[in-house]
């Protein structure tokens, strides 16, 4: 059973190398995997979006390298006066100093190509070509350890029955089912898993380029750039910097760690497609892939838990998922996600047995016992510089939990400290675990249920 100090993380464990993997240089428009066509195509609706632009700015925009790929685009837009030069900002640079601007005949070619995509932004990667990144990364996971395990959760208070459960179900890469009552720490060990793989980096491409289709993968709120990384279509010297060393369509990462409640629905779970913008958005768990997906408060969702599993039968089974455009076909991608089920319903309440029998790890996180209890109270007492005693904390359990048969919670102590503060802030006195502080605090808190 995990219980945990407030608001305190433990730190990280030191990084993961982020696998044998990583974006060659492109060099050549045969090298990005796309057609000429398509790319010119971008670059006029970039620049029907956005107005002038000089050929650097127009190269980082599209995330690819000005000499020998952007430029040659460039002088065939030039050519067939879709594009011309509007003015010079000087000095060396060729086509990279031309402001660029966008001819009658080009608006007329870039609004066909907005009528099947309104997509302007870095230039997608094929998809058999992340399918083979995803799975070549798969190496670069870290295999945690009794040690690492224990620096990972050294601000918690855990049993050691469940501690010995967590390090094995961390490393099976495969799924978790964490289920108890309410308030005992279930989505903060699944955050201190987070932590751990926001300590390794992995590299994903901004989007994806399928059947002409693009869909999106970088999610600037659910993918945390590395700081090694900073880079990305609109750091000018930055990019230009990082295309000479690899790919600059891929952004380095931490591994991701994505969080979803009760609006997961099953549509969630495929591409999504936007009928305005003609742009497909990637699904939960390809944006987790090499991470967590952390299915919070599960059974609350709006689908039945049984349509969710059945969803999860194949990806979780085989490590390959099955996405479906909405021309009706389906690809394979690789499911390379620790998916996290955490639930305050009972099991029997969900799923039955057979649908448990395909989750690999269950974990019961219970009630803290009394010492567990204590322990957890006099950290977060401490964190918090709330005046800590046994005397106080005696009376507590006496008067507001055995006599009331009320059950023990992990996030008690927090809540009841935070209610001292109040009060006391309140009263202009020290924060104490004296009686009538702690009546004050528990009337304020309890609710008979």
């Amino acid at each position: 059973m995990m219980r945990q100090q407030q608001a305190q993380q433990a730190p990280p464990a030191p990084a993961a190398p982020s696998g044998a993997f990583s974006p060659p240089p492109v060099t050549s428009l045969e090298d990005t995997g796309l057609s000429a066509l398509w790319l010119q195509d971008l670059i006029l609706k970039v620049l029907y979006f956005r107005g002038y632009m000089t050929g650097f700015k127009i190269a980082e925009e599209i995330c690819l390298p000005l000499s020998g790929v952007a430029d040659q685009l460039l002088t065939a837009l030039k050519q067939e006066k879709f594009i011309e030069v509007k003015s010079s900002q000087g000095g060396l640079g060729g086509d990279g100093a031309y402001n660029f601007g966008i001819t009658n005949a080009g608006v007329l070619r870039a609004r066909e190509a907005l009528e099947r995509s309104q997509y302007a932004g870095p230039a997608p990667v094929p998809f058999d070509v992340y399918n083979e990144a995803i799975r070549r990364q798969k190496s670069g996971r870290m295999v945690v350890t009794a040690r690492s395990m224990r620096q990972l959760l050294a601000k918690m208070v855990i049993s050691e029955s469940i501690f010995q459960r967590l390090g094995p179900a961390l490393n099976s890469g495969s799924s978790i089912f964490m289920y108890g009552p309410p308030g005992n720490g279930k989505t903060s060990i699944a955050r201190a898993f987070g932590n751990l793989v926001l300590s390794q980096n992995m590299y994903i491409p901004y989007a994806l380029y399928l059947d002409g289709q693009v869909i999106k993968v970088y999610d600037a709120v659910s993918h945390t750039i590395a700081p090694d990384d900073a880079t990305g279509p609109a750091d000018n010297a930055g990019s230009l910097r990082a295309s000479s060393r690899r790919d600059p369509r891929w952004v380095k990462i931490r591994r991701p760690f994505i969080v979803v409640g009760g609006e997961l629905t099953l549509e969630g779970l495929d591409l999504v497609f936007d009928d305005t913008t003609k742009v497909y958005e990637a699904p939960f768990q390809v944006k987790a892939n090499g991470g967590i997906l952390l299915i919070d408060d599960f059974g609350r969702q709006q689908v039945r838990p049984r349509d969710l599993l059945n969803r999860w039968i194949v990806p979780l089974e085989n490590r390959v998922d099955y996405l479906r455009l909405h021309t009706g076909r389906k690809v394979e991608v690789p499911f390379d996600v620790l998916i996290v089920f955490s639930t305050n319903l009972p099991p029997k309440d969900l799923v039955d047995e057979a649908f448990l029998r395909r989750l690999r790890h269950k974990i019961e996180v219970s009630d803290p016992s009394f010492e567990e209890y204590r322990e957890i109270f006099k950290r977060v007492a401490q964190d918090k510089k709330v005046e800590f005693n046994d005397q106080g904390l005696a009376y507590l359990l006496q008067e507001w939990y055995i006599k009331r048969n009320r059950k023990l919670r992990a996030s008690h102590p927090r809540d009841l400290c935070d209610q001292i503060l109040d009060i006391a802030t309140y009263l202009s006195v020290p924060p104490t675990m004296s009686r009538e502080m702690i009546d004050n605090a528990s009337r304020a808190y309890f609710v008979d249920i």
